[in-house]
């Protein structure tokens, strides 16, 4: 699938997405939607009773293209909730679409979603930040110049949607308080989506701090976008894996992406199972 798809198949192609998934839930009704960034799949390990389902079997669901981002969605339970995690995102920066980007969040609320959690990678801006460590999305920037909503409107988005509180209070202070209940350090901060695929030079880093972003990264804002659209109250979280360009002496690579990731996701695991509990 490219990334210039007919916006007048819309309806169509999130209906057969929406199908195709269905016919592997059984009597499962998935409340929870849970998108993982890079070096974050543990969590799709955590899930009971999984069903896996390639994204070679849900129509117009490409492949990921970025290292670290299996092509699946597990369904299963989590804290007794049930839920679908989407294990590999599609990027903007791989040449799709804002609204490919978007279409599994379109396809999660067809199956009756409610609440969609995303967790990304994510440079350090905030001086104070020592990676890796974990961020609540208290608020995005939406620098990638593009957006899901864009063109003919959707059968079940909303025209404009209100962006006033993108990332739900009441899950933040959930959030919060399960941070505090298990000893997890926790930031909170404003997160840039930038197009990518290249790292921010020093300079930009730069009008990102002066802009008010706490961190940095190349993916999340068009499936919070398309939620809020649809009526999803959403949930976010930043590994932030590294200092961004200019913060440091230190270059920066993928590779340390994902190995940081990887030290942060059983705390990152910890808080999700803490918020489930909590809805």
């Amino acid at each position: 699938m490219t990334g210039k798809r007919d916006r007048g198949n819309g309806k169509r192609v999130i209906e057969e997405a929406a199908n195709a998934v269905a016919g592997r839930l059984g009597k499962l009704k998935p409340r929870v939607a849970i998108v993982l960034g890079s070096g974050l799949g543990a969590v799709a390990d955590a899930v009971r009773d999984a069903v896996r389902v390639p994204y070679r079997e849900i129509p117009g669901f490409p492949e990921p293209g970025a290292p670290g981002h299996k092509g699946e969605l597990v369904v299963g339970t989590l804290e007794g909730v049930p839920l679908l995690v989407q294990s590999g995102r599609f990027h903007l920066y791989e040449g799709h679409a804002a609204d490919v980007a978007a279409l599994p969040t379109r396809v999660f609320a067809r199956l009756g979603v409610e609440t969609l959690i995303v967790t990304n990678a994510a440079g350090g801006i905030r001086h104070t930040f020592r990676p890796p460590t974990l961020m609540l999305i208290a608020d995005h920037i939406n620098l990638m110049f593009r957006n899901p909503l864009v063109g003919p409107v959707v059968e079940g988005d909303q025209r404009f949607p209100d962006m006033s509180d993108p990332y739900d209070s009441g899950l933040r202070a959930s959030a919060r308080a399960v941070a505090r209940a298990e000893g997890i350090p926790l930031e909170e901060g404003v997160y840039a989506a930038l197009l990518g695929p290249s790292f921010e030079t020093p300079a930009e880093i730069r009008m990102l701090e002066r802009l008010g972003a706490d961190a940095v990264g190349m993916s999340t804002v068009p499936e919070v976008i398309a939620a809020r659209a649809r009526g999803m109250r959403c949930l976010g979280f930043s590994s932030v894996t590294n200092v961004a360009a200019g913060l440091s002496a230190q270059k920066l690579s993928h590779v340390e992406v994902l190995e940081a990731g990887a030290r942060v996701a059983g705390q990152l695991e910890r808080l999700i199972r803490g918020v489930l509990t909590r809805l």
